[in-house]
């Protein structure tokens, strides 16, 4: 029976396909490997011998999420040890340490690649479980080391040969696959700790990001998400040496491929300019975009150090929405932010009720220590910011029934993601949920049996406006109309 290492991950898109990286590498030294986010129903098990939390610190409640994450992995898999890495374990191991001084291993996020060395240290090294070498202190010490350069590693730049280790051209909880091209952050937003956990801004070169796009594509996936913390901050090295944008890479990637669809994580809205939108016109590249916008208020955007105002954000999307017809577009916006006034929050409604967004990812402002805003004053009570996340709220499910209602009779290209559980009864048809092409969760039913992966064309039908308040991941019918 092989030993199984869990997995556990908080926060961003990234540090999910890190994870699944990681999730490769012990896998392929013989491990199974276990994804499912542990709860207090799940049973004692003395089978795991590893658990690795992969942390975020972008709020407060993150980080108190984590700690409760590790105290129930500790109580559920007592035969295992605690690898705790990410953003949060980046900026406060102490912290964490505290928690179980005998098992938990603190890998700061900026190691995370070593994820990749353990994994083959547990089969037949200084941890082989086999022998009883997997102890907290020769993890400590691989941890110590100060530098580890991956067996597969093809970039030239050391710096960034380190943030792109934990790649994976397979996933195991997804249909698409995810290409990170980008990590850390060279702005200092004045409520942000992403780059004091991250560093500064890295990318990958365009010939590797060329090479695992081009082995994605050679095994059958349909469809790869461009990720990285900040991908308007992408200059990664070209074939001769030249630094290449975001919109050159992109450019790239569709030469060089032949049928792989791209989808891009998240964007800054001064970026979105006519030399990108005209790459972005690509049928290949996906109708759906996300802003990081934050405010609708330009001088709380100037509070936040954010280096655009809310003249950019109309502009960028005018110049998406005639890029791509009827694109999915959301944004991600704080409410509560330090000197926040009613006049200007009042800005952010307009600015959402103008652009009329698909979807609005909303965050109640949340002091990170070692921030500018942190000690920023006056600050904004509780109460006035759920009110707040609560008026967001609203408008993000209005925005995500109104777009569905849409695209209601039109037909897309959709990713089969996986048949439902329960939802077939004998001789009738069975129940699938697909990812369209811009971005919509679709059930729908087929006569015949389809595989996780496989693209369809799907009509849409009605918004489960029920399903999308309470938050679940249908949100819409669909029907079958044919595979691609």
């Amino acid at each position: 029976m092989k030993q199984t290492v869990h997995f556990e991950t908080l926060g961003c898109r990234l540090n999910q396909d890190e994870t699944e990286g990681a999730a490769r590498s012990f896998s392929l030294q013989g491990f199974s490997c276990d994804l499912e986010a542990v709860s207090a129903r799940t049973p004692v098990s003395p089978d795991v011998v590893l658990c690795v939390v992969n942390t975020c610190t972008v709020t407060a409640k993150a980080e108190q999420k984590g700690r409760r994450i590790i105290r129930l992995l500790l109580e559920k898999f007592p035969a295992s040890l605690v690898v705790v890495t990410g953003c949060y374990a980046e900026l406060a191991a102490d912290e964490i340490s505290a928690i179980e001084q005998d098992r938990i291993a603190v890998l700061p996020g900026t190691k995370k690649f070593l994820l990749q060395k353990i994994a083959c240290e547990m089969n037949g090294g200084m941890l082989d479980c086999g022998s009883g070498s997997c102890t907290l202190e020769h993890l400590k010490q691989i941890i110590g080391a100060q530098s580890f350069v991956p067996a597969d590693g093809r970039e030239a730049e050391p710096c960034a040969l380190n943030s792109f280790a934990l790649y994976t051209p397979v996933f195991a909880r997804h249909s698409r696959a995810t290409l990170k091209v980008q990590d850390g952050c060279n702005n200092c937003c004045s409520f942000c700790r992403i780059h004091l956990a991250r560093g500064p801004s890295v990318s990958l070169g365009v010939q590797e990001a060329v090479r695992r796009a081009q082995e994605i594509e050679s095994l059958g996936v349909h469809e790869a998400v461009l990720s990285g913390v900040n991908l308007s901050q992408y200059a990664g090295k070209g074939s001769a040496g030249e630094t290449v944008s975001f919109c050159g890479l992109l450019s790239v990637l569709l030469k060089e491929t032949e049928s792989l669809r791209f989808r891009i994580s998240s964007f800054y809205p001064q970026h979105i300019t006519e030399e990108l939108c005209s790459v972005l016109h690509d049928r290949r590249i996906q109708p759906f975009f996300h802003l990081s916008i934050q405010s609708g208020s330009s001088r709380i955007l100037r509070l936040m150090n954010r280096p655009y105002a809310a003249a950019d954000v109309l502009s960028a999307v005018a110049r998406l929405r005639s890029c791509k017809e009827n694109p999915f577009i959301s944004c991600d916006i704080i409410a509560g932010f330090p000197g926040e006034s009613e006049a200007d929050f009042e800005e952010t409604k307009q600015l959402c009720r103008e652009l009329q967004f698909a979807w609005i990812h909303a965050f109640p402002f949340s002091p990170r220590p070692g921030t500018a805003a942190c000690s920023m004053r006056p600050q904004v009570p509780e109460r006035i910011k759920g009110e707040r996340v609560q008026w967001l709220t609203e408008a993000a499910v209005a925005g995500k029934i109104s777009y569905i209602m849409s695209c209601r009779g039109h037909e897309y290209d959709a990713s089969v993601e996986k048949i439902l559980p329960g939802k077939q009864k004998p001789g009738e048809p069975a129940v699938y949920h697909a990812v369209t092409e811009n971005f919509l969760h679709a059930v729908f039913e087929s006569p015949g049996m389809l595989k996780p992966g496989i693209s369809v064309r799907l009509k849409i039908g009605e918004p489960l406006e029920e399903s999308i308040r309470a938050g679940k991941e249908a949100e819409c019918t669909g029907e079958l109309s044919g595979i691609v």
